[in-house]
């Protein structure tokens, strides 16, 4: 996890790792965060990507105030997500 201003755009960039037991749960949780699109357009972009079993996502803001709404928002969401997850165990291959 790492907050940096990136010098050639002025921007806020935010970068967060989340590892899950298997690659196919990391896909799970891409593909229901995923559809969630920053409210306000032009101030923030978010990237989500899989890696193995680490879903990375990517943020880029012009001010400190919207990345922090957006990562709080995303969070919370994230964690909704792996609580539904450990309540219905973990996916089965159909």
């Amino acid at each position: 996890m790492a907050t940096e201003r990136n010098l050639e755009t002025s921007k806020l960039e935010f970068f967060l790792d989340v590892p899950f037991p298997s690659s196919h749960e990391a896909t799970i949780a891409l593909r229901s965060l995923d559809p969630d699109k920053e409210p306000r357009r032009g101030g923030i972009s978010k990237h989500l990507s899989v890696s193995g079993s680490t879903l990375s996502v990517r943020w880029s803001a012009d001010e400190a105030r919207i990345l922090r709404v957006s990562v709080s928002s995303f969070l919370d969401h994230l964690s909704l997500v792996v609580e539904t997850m450990e309540v219905f165990g973990p996916p089965v291959d159909l």
